[in-house]
C-alpha cells in the first residue's frame, strides 16, 4: 500500500526533510536532496538532480537530464527543457569552498526554458518568459521576453500561450491561441485583458 501523495519510481532517490505535493512524479534515476519543496502535480523527469532547499511551485515541468543547485526557485508553472542547467556560484573553483555563498536565482510564474540553456547564477527569469534552446542567460530577464543566444539577447516578446507577439501602431498585439491582449509600454509588456 503506497500512501504517499505523489508518486516515485523505485530507482529514484528521496532524501529526508523534502516535501512533495500532490500528485507529483519522480521518474527514473532522479534524486531530489534534503529540504526540497516540490509543489503539487510536478513532473520531475528521468536523471534530474534537485540539490538541497530547492523551491518548486505547482504544475513545474522539468524534464530529463536537468540540474537544479541550491539557490534556485521556480514558481507555478515554470516548465524547464531537458538539460538545460542553474549555476549557483559566479566563481567556481575546486580548491575554495564556496558553500554558504550561493547566488539565489528565481524563475518565474509560467516562465519556459529551452533545451541545453544555462542561467547563470543571480539572473531572474521574469513571469511567461520564454529562453530559447541553448540560450547562455547572464543577465535578468524581463516578463514575457523571448531571448536566445549565448550570451542571450532578447529578440522580442511572447503571450502566455508562448507565442511572439507582434504590436500594432498603438502598441497592442493579440496572442493567436488565446486572444489575450498585451500593452507595450516603456519596453515593458503587460497584459491588458
Amino acid at each position: 500500500m503506497n500512501d504517499k501523495p505523489y508518486f516515485s519510481h523505485n530507482s529514484a532517490f528521496i532524501d529526508e526533510g523534502c516535501i512533495i505535493g500532490k500528485g507529483t512524479k519522480v521518474w527514473h534515476f532522479s534524486h531530489i536532496m534534503s529540504n526540497c519543496t516540490l509543489g503539487s502535480n510536478c513532473n520531475i523527469g528521468q536523471n534530474v538532480v534537485i540539490s538541497p532547499d530547492v523551491i518548486l511551485g505547482n504544475n513545474v515541468k522539468v524534464q530529463n537530464n536537468v540540474s537544479l543547485y541550491t539557490g534556485v526557485i521556480c514558481e507555478d508553472d515554470v516548465f524547464l527543457g531537458p538539460s538545460m542547467v542553474f549555476t549557483n556560484v559566479i566563481n567556481p573553483r575546486s580548491a575554495v569552498n564556496r558553500r554558504g555563498q550561493y547566488s539565489k536565482t528565481t524563475v518565474k510564474k509560467g516562465a519556459s526554458i529551452g533545451a541545453n540553456a544555462t542561467i547563470v547564477c543571480g539572473n531572474d527569469i521574469g513571469e511567461y518568459a520564454l529562453v530559447g534552446a541553448g540560450s547562455v542567460v547572464t543577465k535578468t530577464i524581463k516578463p514575457y521576453a523571448l531571448v536566445v543566444g549565448n550570451p542571450s539577447k532578447q529578440i522580442g516578446w511572447v503571450s502566455e500561450y508562448g507565442h511572439r507577439l507582434n504590436f500594432n501602431d498603438v502598441d497592442i498585439a493579440v496572442c493567436p491561441e488565446s486572444n489575450q491582449k498585451y500593452k507595450l509600454e516603456d519596453n515593458s509588456v503587460t497584459r491588458i485583458d
